[in-house]
């Protein structure tokens, strides 16, 4: 099975295809600013789960906030639990600052 995975910037979201199909297989949605990209959630089509579409869109989007040096705002179990099992993502992870008044 053959995963391809593009950015659909119109629609604030990368999408999957499968094996040259014409409707996408997965989806991951997001929000981008100019120093962030917030991922909101990914779906994959039931016919579609367990094989990989959904690392895959994963590890797209990633690589290509790392390539325009965003960092990820995770907002969705899914991607929290991917990067927390490929560890050599986390340092995209945005990372707040809370203030401590003195």
């Amino acid at each position: 099975m053959a995963v391809e995975v593009s950015d659909a910037p119109g629609a604030n979201r990368y999408e999957a295809y499968v094996d040259g199909e014409s409707k996408p297989a997965g989806i991951t949605q997001y929000i981008r600013t100019a120093e962030l990209v917030a991922f909101e959630y990914t779906e994959v089509e039931p016919a579609h789960v367990g094989r990989g579409v959904g690392s895959a869109l994963a590890r797209a989007a990633l690589d290509d906030a790392h390539t325009a040096n965003l960092r990820v705002l995770v907002t969705y179990p899914f991607f929290t639990g991917w990067i927390a099992r490929h560890p050599d993502y986390q340092d995209l992870l945005y990372q707040s600052r809370s203030r401590v008044s003195d």
